[in-house]
């Protein structure tokens, strides 16, 4: 099979789907890899460490989608990108398409088969290709939303730990998934006074254990929010309803329940955001107010430290990646029900039920729309 690497080319992102590593383990299982010209020298790679291991570097990104029969990229495909594909064509790669009908439609009307990394799941049920950046989305959570406090920078000119004889800043942490998690132990190294609500009470108890009581749990619900929301200097949404867009768990009307210069950071924003009032935002222009509060709402925080983030995400994909180049998309899926779960688009249609229920239809069974493309 040939895969192909495009250069990224979304708004600052900086992160490229393949090392040389996983170019040396394609070329080893006798796949062609295709690498665009300078798609991995902001991640620290030189066109010449890639043909090193046996990839071809190939000019234009046009000529890139025109011969590979698997894409393989970090972000959603921008409208340029999606007319290259094809039907048939396998593209994978992050998708978050339930809060995009849009993208989901043309998609659909490419034909190809798109595998998202957020939706693929492992034998327990956990999501392994979310989680590397989730670990890294949520360390970046509380940097951001601590340089945000500053007041130059429209916060309320707090240090998140304070200083002896003055309090530390209190952080907010709404979900206590893997982005929770780490943004807590970040805020924690930090010396904040950190307070991380979650519905499940069992992630709670490990959430207290994973960090030694050094943090309060909190049973989330609607008042136990609103609570907490007077007291706060930093919120950290990090909720995450796996392939669906992600619900509102602090609106508009709560806003005026903060103190100005409060700063929200909404880490769900690529499933349509945890905040009524979140729109998506770039690294180069990172924040905007509403009503006083200032919001962080970055769509690819980890492209910010690619070096880092390319290294995380690639450990985790390549093992999919290598099982569709060997097998196909339908013999992969036929025998890891997890990455069959990562199958949101093929033969024209959704094939996951949030996907699909995004763009008013139902899903299509997997195997009729494999034998429809």
């Amino acid at each position: 099979m040939k895969v192909g690497v495009p250069r990224e080319t979304k708004a600052d992102e900086y992160r490229i789907s393949i090392t040389p590593a996983g170019v040396r383990e394609l070329c080893e299982h006798d796949h062609e890899v295709l690498v665009e010209a300078g798609a991995g020298l902001a991640s620290g790679f030189s066109d010449e460490q890639f043909t090193g291991q046996g990839a071809a570097i190939v000019a234009d990104a046009q000529s890139l989608f025109a011969d590979a029969d698997m894409v393989v990229k970090v972000k959603e495909p921008l409208d340029f990108e999606v007319a290259r594909l094809r039907p048939g064509q396998i593209l994978f790669t992050y998708l978050h398409l339930a809060p995009a009908p849009e993208l989901t439609r043309a998609l659909c009307a490419s034909g190809a088969t798109c595998i998202a990394y957020e939706t693929v799941e492992d034998r327990h049920g956990r999501l392994p290709l979310l989680a590397p950046m989730s670990e890294i989305a949520g360390r970046l959570a509380t940097q951001a939303g601590a340089f945000m406090l500053e007041k130059p920078l429209g916060g309320r000119g707090v240090l998140l730990g304070g200083v002896p004889g003055v309090a530390a800043a209190n952080v907010m942490i709404i979900g206590g998934g893997n982005v929770g998690q780490h943004a807590a132990a970040v805020a924690i190294g930090l010396g904040a006074d950190v307070f991380i609500f979650d519905i499940s009470i069992d992630r709670l108890r490990e959430l207290e254990v994973a960090l030694g009581g050094r943090c309060s749990t909190v049973h989330s619900s609607t008042l136990a929010i609103e609570e907490m929301l007077p007291r706060v200097d930093l919120v950290i949404g990090a909720v995450l309803v796996v392939g669906d867009r992600a619900p509102y768990v602090i609106r508009r009307s709560q806003l005026a329940m903060m103190r100005p210069g409060t700063v929200l950071v909404d880490v769900a924003i690529d499933q349509g955001g945890c905040f009524e009032t979140s729109r998506p935002t770039t690294h180069h222009e990172p924040t905007f107010e509403v009503d006083g509060i200032t919001h962080y709402c970055v769509t690819n925080m980890p492209g910010a430290v690619p070096v880092t983030a390319t290294h995380a995400l690639a450990n985790a994909t390549l093992p999919y990646v290598l099982a569709l180049a060997d097998r196909g998309v339908a013999g992969a899926v036929a025998v890891d029900p997890g990455l069959r779960r990562g199958v949101n688009v093929a033969g024209g249609v959704a094939t996951h039920a949030a996907v699909a229920r995004s763009i008013g239809e139902e899903p299509v069974p997997i195997e009729a729309a494999l034998g429809a493309a």
